[in-house]
């Protein structure tokens, strides 16, 4: 992975993606869109991962791909490139929703475009008053991409999408937390240490247990009432004899902190 474009660390189980390319609000450039992609999904399979944490350097989330570029491909009339980058958003999207681990996007500024897209991938977003949102796709005469079209219908309902799609418009971080682009909006002294708190808390949850519910959840949204009570009964019975359960009752009987996934 490239260091000048993602930096990646892994604390208290926490496996933290910086995307860094201040200098241009973290706009992708290939680099680091292949360098977040291949760590996302090594992140997914690695067992020492508990939790996911995206975030950006600087004063931006992510502003979404770079223009300067895909104008570039249009002069030349190169559509090859952009075909291999909206595969990689793909496989991306594919990480972050399948991965068995809870995932959680810091937007401390602007989201834009494929910005605003990667933070509706991740399950959990939370925002200072300084987050501003975009799905800025069709200021360009395109459409959203990295799963915009599954992901901002289940956060804020087809007709706001619609809405936001259509027009492109800025969405202010009071106006995000209402309608539901951000879980919790939080001051912005001491965000970052914030963010990390809610993080670590996720990573030291029982890992199973967080699994089914993240997958249980994904059902709930998308399925019916049969299909996510049949689940409820096959994920229960399955953790009920788990060493993660055990534990958790005999934490709560013994009155002290359960020690999970040791």
């Amino acid at each position: 992975m490239s260091e000048s474009t993602l930096l990646v660390e892994t604390r208290d189980g926490v496996r933290v993606f910086t995307l860094h390319r201040p200098d241009v609000m973290n706009a992708f450039d290939d680099p680091m869109r292949q360098a977040l992609v291949e760590g996302l999904e090594t992140a997914a399979e690695d067992p020492a991962v508990r939790c996911v944490l995206v975030q950006g350097a600087g004063r931006a989330f992510c502003a979404g791909g770079d223009i300067a570029s895909m104008a570039e491909l249009q002069e030349a009339g190169d559509d090859s490139v952009l075909k291999h980058r909206i595969a990689l958003a793909a496989r991306g999207v594919r990480a972050l929703l399948g991965m068995r681990k809870p995932s959680v996007a810091a937007v401390h500024g602007p989201a834009a475009g494929a910005g605003i897209n990667l933070a509706l991938a991740c399950d959990i977003r939370l925002g200072t008053p300084k987050a501003v949102f975009s799905e800025s796709f069709v200021k360009i005469g395109l459409v959203p991409d990295w799963g915009g079209f599954y992901l901002l219908p289940r956060a804020v309902g087809p007709g706001k999408a619609m809405e936001l799609m259509m027009r492109g418009d800025r969405v202010d971080a009071d106006e995000a937390y209402r309608i539901g682009l951000l879980n919790q909006l939080l001051p912005e002294a001491g965000f970052g240490d914030a963010v990390f708190a809610f993080a670590r808390s996720l990573a030291e949850g029982p890992p199973d247990a967080i699994a089914h519910i993240k997958t249980g959840v994904q059902l709930g949204a998308a399925g019916g009432l049969d299909e996510a009570l049949a689940f409820e009964e096959r994920a229960q019975v399955e953790l009920f004899l788990g060493d993660d359960a055990r534990e958790g009752m005999v934490a709560f009987l013994e009155k002290r902190a359960p020690r999970f996934g040791r």
